[in-house]
């Protein structure tokens, strides 16, 4: 079944309903075979997961490498890419101009590729937005005129960083991460300013890093005891009903029409082969209206500069 597709926003692109994260592919949660990577991403590819998303910092570099080991081979007009800057390590941030035009060269040269289809500012709400506003944006619009780049956007993770920015600058596109799932739909706060102004809306991360999976969190993962708790018993409640939470988790994500496309990805081939093949199934409404009951008491939990927090409010 051919993958659908849904227009980004004014900027004239359609992306497909699920786009490939290629955070995994650049060992960013584990050690990861070169060849399997690379063929998740081809899966991808052939599956119709034709628009790809990375970052100049996932594997510090090496996602953006491993893309160049393929991407010279496939056709440039066949998928659209985005990548981001501005974050180059946990800690190191450098949204200054300069730095703008250096990342943009360096991304392209690590892809091998001329030109990148979007580009995001990286996890801004750790830096002052006026830098943001009155230097990165500007420096990036530059970068578009070269032609390097075709259209602009923020990413992070609280929601009020992206009701500032819309405010306050010229956007394309806002990629906003683990607010749109079964657990929180506070991104839907977003979905009236972006379509008032044009701006494309993508959503990623359906399963809250593994939360609304079976799969054990990452050691990073800052869910409280009672978030993991209610998690858990959503994921048994699936697997009592003969279905999987991520199943679930994915097709819930990925119909809401309000986004263009809904970013995850994997460096196992057969897990996207799974994906994919999930959203050509229809999805049991019965069972996400169980879940989403079960999940309530954890609704829209957020986690706030490192401090787990209940908050049904905007992300502080």
């Amino acid at each position: 079944m051919a993958m659908q597709r849904r227009p980004l926003g004014n900027t004239g692109l359609t992306l497909p309903v699920l786009g490939f994260g290629a955070s995994s592919i650049g060992a960013e949660f584990r050690q990861v075979d070169v060849g399997e990577a690379l063929k998740a991403v081809h899966v991808a590819l052939d599956r119709g997961m034709n628009y790809i998303d990375t970052a100049a910092y996932y594997g510090r570099g090496m996602s953006e490498i491993m893309l160049g080991r393929l991407l010279p081979d496939v056709p440039r007009d066949s998928y659209l890419l985005s990548t981001k800057l501005g974050r180059f390590a946990p800690q190191h941030f450098d949204f200054s101009a300069k730095r703008v035009a250096e990342s943009i060269d360096i991304s392209l040269e690590r892809m091998r590729i001329d030109h990148i289809d979007m580009v995001f500012c990286h996890d801004i709400e750790f830096v002052d937005l006026d830098q943001i506003v009155n230097e990165t944006i500007p420096a990036l619009k530059k970068e578009v005129e070269k032609g390097k780049v075709r259209f602009i956007g923020v990413s992070g993770y609280p929601m009020k960083i992206f009701l500032q920015m819309l405010e306050r600058s010229d956007l394309d596109v806002v990629l906003t991460y683990n607010h749109y799932t079964l657990q929180n739909d506070m991104a839907l706060a977003l979905v009236e300013p972006c379509k008032e102004q044009g701006v494309g809306l993508i959503n990623a991360a359906p399963f809250s890093a593994r939360l609304l999976t079976n799969a054990p969190l990452p050691e990073w993962h800052k869910a409280t005891p009672e978030v993991r708790e209610v998690a858990a018993k959503a994921a048994a409640h699936c697997a009592d009903r003969g279905t999987d939470i991520a199943k679930l988790a994915l097709q819930y994500s990925v119909a809401n029409e309000k986004f263009a496309s809904c970013v995850t990805g994997s460096a196992n081939p057969d897990r996207v082969t799974q994906w994919c093949d999930w959203l050509d199934e229809p999805m049991d409404e019965t069972s996400v209206a169980e879940v989403l009951e079960i999940l309530k008491p954890i609704h829209n939990w957020v986690y706030v500069e490192g401090r787990p927090e209940n908050n049904d409010g905007p992300a502080a």
